[in-house]
């Protein structure tokens, strides 16, 4: 309908005449008002007529046209369960004190399948319980089995063939340690060129060194230095250098300065680096067997701590 005094245009329209028993379908509703003009759009509740249900519903969606009016639409989703031909009467839209109807509408509600009336009423089944696949159960223990019989022969297989080859994997051979002696002036050198305490990282300078020293009395002496505090150290091998008291008081001197540097923060002077150095030089200078010294041991002993095997 069209009214030229408030210019409002109604219109209803469904997107299937004929719907099948318990599908949906969609009534499309429509109003055109030029803008400012109220109007309320039709209001339904959970039914459109008694046998045709609403399901969904949309929001009122308002477009502005090219010509400045508006656009008013709404979607209304209908089902039904009853197999009928379906009349549905104008719908009206409300503008103030006016009323405005749509053109009316039908809607065909089928039955997709024909029902045999003749046939009596049965009671619903009840669940039935799937069959238990004996066979299915079986061949899964077997294959378990299988596995583990191939497991245990590949295994047994592997030592038995080992066995006999006597493979006992690639021996590494015996290499010769690198005298103790040796190794410590190395590092005792390579400290004395670096010289890092001149760059201020005191304590690094005296941790390395009393490493080296640590390193050099756990393969000279067999003690073992670097599991132990200074103290422990300097009683193991008070002892040992009996009679080399001079050497062990400078020797528990170093010590003593190093663990003031690294626990104390104590600032040692240049003289007490240069002198920590010679001592530790002079250590393994001191305590480094002669020639007649190692003979003698080697003929004494078949040890063969100084090889890696």
């Amino acid at each position: 309908m069209f009214n030229l005094l408030l210019a409002i245009v109604v219109s209803a329209s469904i997107d299937s005449t004929t719907l099948f028993l318990g599908d949906q379908t969609d009534l499309h509703l429509q109003a055109t008002v030029e803008a400012g003009t109220p109007l309320q759009m039709p209001v339904y509740g959970e039914t459109l007529t008694p046998e045709l249900e609403i399901v969904d519903r949309t929001l009122v969606d308002t477009v502005r046209l090219e010509d400045g009016r508006l656009q008013l639409n709404q979607y209304l989703t209908l089902t039904s369960f009853h197999d009928s031909l379906f009349y549905i009467d104008p719908i009206p839209f409300v503008s103030g004190s006016d009323t405005f109807f749509s053109e009316a509408l039908t809607l065909n509600v089928v039955q997709p399948f024909v029902m045999d009336t003749t046939n009596a009423i049965t009671d619903i089944k009840p669940v039935m319980k799937a069959p238990i696949w004996i066979w299915g159960i079986v061949r899964w223990i077997l294959l378990a089995f299988a596995l583990i019989a191939l497991g245990l022969g590949s295994y047994y297989l592997y030592r038995f063939i080992g066995k006999y080859r006597g493979d006992k994997g690639p021996e590494m051979p015996n290499v010769p340690l690198r005298p103790a002696e040796e190794v410590a002036l190395e590092k005792l050198n390579r400290i004395r060129e670096e010289k890092i305490w001149q760059d201020g990282r005191t304590k690094q300078y005296h941790t390395e060194l009393t490493d080296v020293v640590r390193e050099y009395i756990s393969r000279r002496y067999s003690v073992s230095s670097s599991e132990k505090t200074s103290d422990e150290t300097l009683r193991a091998l008070k002892p040992i250098l009996s009679e080399q008291r001079d050497l062990f008081e400078r020797l528990k001197k170093m010590l003593t300065l190093a663990d003031l540097v690294k626990f104390a923060k104590w600032s040692a002077t240049p003289d007490e680096n240069e002198l920590a150095l010679k001592t530790a030089f002079d250590f393994v200078n001191e305590t480094t067997p002669q020639p007649s010294e190692q003979s003698d041991k080697s003929d004494s002993s078949d040890s063969s701590d100084d090889y890696l095997s």
